[in-house]
């Protein structure tokens, strides 16, 4: 079930955040994430000056034709459709972080360009269209075959190997854009709520609170704090 799938797919990832399995890409995107985190930044990209110029280079070129972004967009869709609550990867601009990172990492070009004329050319022997003109459960049906093999006959090789790095791709654009972040509901890091040192470990050095007050105000835990030019806290 695709719900279900879903699920999983979730799963995975949130469990992966802390080592940065799906951001490690993020800092190259061209969709909607990079704009937003631009804005909440006030301008701060998070990247050198050379390499903002080198990211506004990439994204003025235009590596895949017509063709090519339709199909990579049809399997973006096929990998994370649209369902129920769920929004589909193009709703992210997935096919444009895809072609951002071919453009950014040469080595991705001739797989991906190769694979969709593999996968058109498997597609047109099998059911006299290209992929992309095929209909859902003829897609699905290639995908089959290609997505998980039981084995992997020489034959459909390349096919595998471009599905997977299609997969990674579609993963890694859809779940480090806003939209993905929202559906994962991952919120990043945020201050505990300390009560203080535990009254045992106090009086083992000889301390105590006096009149119960602590040493950290709780009530300002979110407040970002103020310095000085000298160096010195303000809030």
């Amino acid at each position: 079930m695709i719900m279900d799938r879903r699920e999983s797919i979730k799963s995975l990832l949130v469990g992966s955040i802390g080592a940065g399995a799906i951001v490690s890409s993020a800092g190259c995107a061209t969709n909607e994430k990079i704009e937003e985190v631009v804005q909440a930044k006030q301008g701060l990209y998070g990247r050198t000056e050379k390499e903002k110029k080198r990211d506004e280079k990439l994204r003025g070129e235009v590596y895949f034709n017509e063709h090519e972004i339709d199909t990579v967009s049809t399997l973006c869709d096929l990998i994370l459709p649209p369902e129920r609550n769920y929004q589909a990867a193009t709703s992210a601009e997935v096919p444009a972080f895809i072609e951002f990172m071919v453009k950014d990492i040469e080595n991705y070009q001739l797989p991906l360009r190769g694979g969709i004329m593999w996968l058109d050319n498997f597609s047109n022997r099998k059911y006299n269209l290209v992929f992309k003109s095929c209909s859902i459960d003829q897609q699905k049906a290639i995908l089959d075959l290609i997505a998980y093999p039981e084995e992997e006959p020489s034959d459909l090789s390349q096919g595998i190997a471009f599905f997977t790095l299609m997969r990674n791709l579609t993963l890694t654009g859809f779940y480090t854009s806003k939209i993905g972040i929202e559906e994962l509901g991952y919120k990043g890091n945020s201050p505990n709520v300390w009560g203080g040192v535990p009254d045992e470990v106090l009086k083992k050095h000889g301390f105590n609170y006096d009149d119960g007050v602590q040493y950290v105000d709780q009530s300002k835990r979110t407040e970002i704090a103020q310095w000085d030019e000298d160096g010195n806290l303000l809030t």
